[in-house]
């Protein structure tokens, strides 16, 4: 069944199963690669995305739930805020096997979005559902101070 999806600004016209995950259509139907697939339960993190601005997990978001929500990936993630990140990601060498960094910078700027001046209880929080094989927490924790100071 064909529904349209607006994904990053722009309406997407998608054909998958009825109840087929977002992360799938996203990756498999649109070739959109960098929302990862981690653990496919929402224990990770990897595929957050922002539903209507809320970090969600496309892993268990059945895509034709969202017909008229609006969707932003890593892809389309913008701002000042977005683009602090990536610079203070890079600034403080956050990425060491890169695999979480897409869920990790979605949830990132969510918070930034919603408190421009996070302290660590904050931070650990809203970054709490976003897991790090590597264990860079303390890195992301202080790019995102970083990333604070920029915005």
């Amino acid at each position: 069944m064909a529904i349209t999806l607006k994904i990053n600004g722009k309406s997407e016209t998608v054909d998958a199963a009825p109840g087929t995950p977002l992360l799938w259509v996203l990756r498999d139907h649109l070739q959109m690669t960098g929302t990862k697939f981690g653990c496919g339960v929402a224990q990770c993190g990897a595929c957050t995305v922002h539903v209507d601005g809320e970090p969600t997990r496309a892993c268990v978001t059945p895509h034709d739930a969202l017909e008229g929500a609006d969707i932003t990936t890593i892809e389309g993630v913008s701002g000042d805020a977005a683009d602090a990140i990536r610079k203070a990601w890079v600034a403080n060498d956050v990425p060491q096997c890169g695999y979480c960094q897409s869920g990790q910078i979605m949830a990132a700027a969510a918070l930034l979005r919603d408190n421009p001046a996070p302290d660590d209880a904050a931070i650990d929080k809203a970054m709490s559902g976003n897991l790090c094989r590597c264990a860079t927490y303390m890195s992301i924790r202080r790019a995102i101070k970083e990333a604070a100071s920029m915005v």
